[in-house]
């Protein structure tokens, strides 16, 4: 069996993580072939992978267009491909050979539906991705998800038989960090998500405005955005040194470092729209204290974890008291 794995998408983050992921479990597989089409990724070479970089795709919105519907599917031909595996959530257009579908953009399943005025690029998601998303999956041979609550979506949404959505639980690969420590004197709650709207970094800021009317000031967040990403977090930005909350804007950090703050932090996850969460798989693997959004992706994660305790997304008093526990302490 050939199978061409498409993923033009890829470059860094969430997308690049489950393309080496693939990758490795691929490179076990010595029974069958693979060919590999890629954007700007690197991956090396094998006896049985062939790996395929077009980095030009990466120019401009019209590259990646005229690639997917011009280029790619001769390459389906080229390389004499019996299936593909999509990996950005849409099928490949022209393909004329089965295909399997791997989603993991869960916006448009999502019960909260954006506004065009309120985060515009969520909107167009839900709105235009969304429905391509549901068209390639009603055409799949088989359908790849993250986790059981995107399942449940895709089959009631899609109206398509469960046995075509297998549950492919990512492997991620865990740094090795000290013993789990938490500064008692000015503990760190700790926040690694980008700008989007939907990582919620309001309701987070909600619970610092809280603590400081509590009186309390003896603690630290960091966020992994530099403040400068969109309108929305630099107004948030504003408020924090307008009102001087204990928030660090750190911007993106190293894995080995990411790692090392899960070890000495408490994760506050508020994002409301998640496929998975990844880092609260991570900072469960760090024995660390995690507060996570009331959402179907965090109980798949960690609604088994004894460490980890849940509020309404919405509700930035409720996280803040949950917060004071360790300022009591």
């Amino acid at each position: 069996m050939r199978t061409l794995v498409y993923d033009v998408a890829a470059d860094s983050g969430g997308a690049a993580t489950v393309l080496q992921s693939f990758y490795e479990e691929f490179c076990r597989d010595r029974a069958n072939q693979y060919v590999f089409v890629l954007s700007v990724f690197h991956l090396e070479k094998r006896p049985h992978i062939k790996v395929l970089n077009f980095p030009w795709v990466k120019k401009s919105p019209l590259h990646r267009l005229y690639f997917d519907y011009f280029i790619a599917h001769r390459l389906v031909k080229k390389y004499k491909s019996d299936q593909v595996l999509s990996l950005q959530n849409i099928e490949l257009p022209h393909a004329g050979v089965p295909q399997i579908v791997y989603e993991h953009n869960a916006l448009p399943f999502s019960e909260y539906r954006f506004r065009p005025w309120e985060a515009f690029r969520p909107w167009t998601t839900q709105q235009i991705l969304g429905r391509m998303m549901k068209r390639s999956i009603r055409r799949a041979k088989k359908v790849l998800v993250q986790t059981n609550w995107m399942k449940a979506e895709i089959v009631r949404q899609c109206r398509i038989p469960k046995d075509r959505v297998e549950v492919k639980f990512p492997a991620v690969e865990m740094i090795k960090t000290a013993p789990y420590h938490l500064d008692e004197q000015r503990p760190v709650f700790f926040y690694p998500a980008n700008a989007s709207a939907y990582k919620n970094h309001r309701t987070f800021l909600k619970a610092c405005q809280y603590l400081k009317k509590a009186g309390y000031e003896n603690y630290e967040v960091i966020w992994t955005v530099t403040g400068e990403e969109n309108e929305g977090i630099r107004a948030l930005r504003k408020e924090v040194q307008r009102q001087n909350l204990p928030v660090r804007f750190q911007g993106s950090m190293q894995r080995k470092a990411l790692f090392d703050l899960y070890a000495s932090s408490v994760l506050v996850f508020p994002s409301y729209i998640e496929t998975i969460g990844l880092p609260l798989l991570e900072a469960r693997s760090a024995g660390a204290w995690i507060l996570a959004a009331d959402c179907l992706y965090a109980r798949d994660c960690v609604g088994d974890y004894e460490r980890a305790a849940f509020f309404e997304a919405f509700d930035g008093e409720k996280l803040g008291q949950m917060m004071e526990k360790w300022l009591r302490e």
